[in-house]
């Protein structure tokens, strides 16, 4: 069981791979640093960790879909995404420094394949709404809009395959 996953915690980016699980018992790289540990998921978010013979307690709390948590441990709270292939494609292309506003155009990130649609012409959009599903390198990544818009074009559909940089949707960003 291999497992890879970027997470951004404030501004620093980690790879973190979950190289095996046995009960409690997790075996995990974090930037080529392998670490056991025990964890334990609690109630309410909370998460037992005993590491190095020291033992932890976290609070978890998860928002937008699991892909944002707030973690509170020693008495200090932390900002952790979880990053999808767009969003890392994106912090890499910003250099990690502008905002995410939501241009008239979405573009692959990368070359892909477009595994579903879920917008035609006249839709309107709120933020955080999905557009499409694309797949590169055997992982699936949703497509969300970052601000309200309305869908006036659609220049792909489910099966197609993309290259970088390919306009795929054109919007009419609202923006009020």
């Amino acid at each position: 069981m291999i497992t890879e996953v970027e997470i951004q915690v404030g501004n620093k980016i980690c790879e973190v791979t979950l190289l095996g699980k046995e009960g409690n018992n997790v075996k995990i790289d974090i930037d080529g640093t392998v670490y056991d540990v025990d964890v334990a998921m609690l109630q309410n978010g909370i998460c037992s960790i005993l590491y190095n013979g020291n033992s932890y307690n976290a609070e978890m709390i998860k928002n937008n879909a699991g892909k944002h948590y707030q973690v509170n441990l020693n008495y200090s709270t932390y900002q952790i995404d979880m990053l999808d292939s767009q969003a890392k494609y994106m912090k890499m292309r910003r250099g990690g420094a502008q905002s995410d506003a939501q241009t008239d155009v979405i573009t692959a990130p990368m070359p892909c394949k477009i595994v579903k649609v879920y917008v035609k012409p006249g839709d309107v959009l709120k933020a955080d709404d999905t557009v499409l599903t694309m797949e590169a390198m055997k992982m699936q990544s949703n497509y969300k809009v970052s601000a309200d818009c309305k869908v006036k074009e659609v220049l792909v559909e489910s099966g197609d395959n993309v290259r970088v940089e390919q306009v795929l949707i054109r919007l009419e960003v609202n923006n009020d």
